[in-house]
């Protein structure tokens, strides 16, 4: 099984456990892929995640997955664009913090977004590489843990940024 790939697609149509919600910190929607997926999931999602009490940079919390395939969300907060070191860290934060959730929950695939690249600012190129670096280093420090994760890319051009990076 291939541990690793990337797909272009829409994320709220992926078969897996959990697909990874890029929040805002209120956990309550926004635009982007946040709007898409509690489009996609209904309006439960959203008394779901009003219970959970917002959510800060780099951390993350899960829910249901209501209508979607996947079975749980597991919302997180990427760092808004600064150009500073801390948004790095809280960026590889947010994967790591995501996959230690899923592998508490049993989860065994799950799908992120391009965390952080649209309305927050972060380059591409930077953000591509500390998710491949971030979950390539997660998934060998668990190789014992059988996890498929995606990279699910919403055009091609970001599709092709994560398969540079992992070759």
């Amino acid at each position: 099984m291939e541990r690793l790939q990337t797909v272009l697609g829409d994320i709220t149509k992926q078969s897996v456990d959990a697909i990874v919600n890029a929040a805002n910190c209120s956990l309550l929607g926004g635009g982007g892929v946040d709007g898409a997926i509690h489009r996609a999931a209904g309006p439960e999602l959203l008394a779901e995640c009003r219970m959970l009490h917002g959510c800060e940079t780099g951390k993350a919390k899960i829910t249901k997955g209501y209508r979607l395939k996947a079975k749980y969300i597991i919302h997180m907060v990427g760092p808004i664009y600064s150009g500073t070191p801390e948004d790095a860290v809280q960026l590889a934060d947010c994967y790591r913090s995501s996959l230690e959730l899923a592998k508490t929950y049993d989860i065994h695939s799950i799908a992120f977004p391009a965390i952080s690249t649209g309305v927050y600012g972060y380059p591409l190129d930077a953000a591509t590489q500390i998710a491949v670096d971030t979950v390539t280093d997660w998934l060998q420090n668990h190789a014992d843990y059988d996890m498929k994760v995606i990279f699910c890319c919403f055009d091609a051009r970001t599709a092709q940024a994560y398969q540079t990076k992992m070759e």
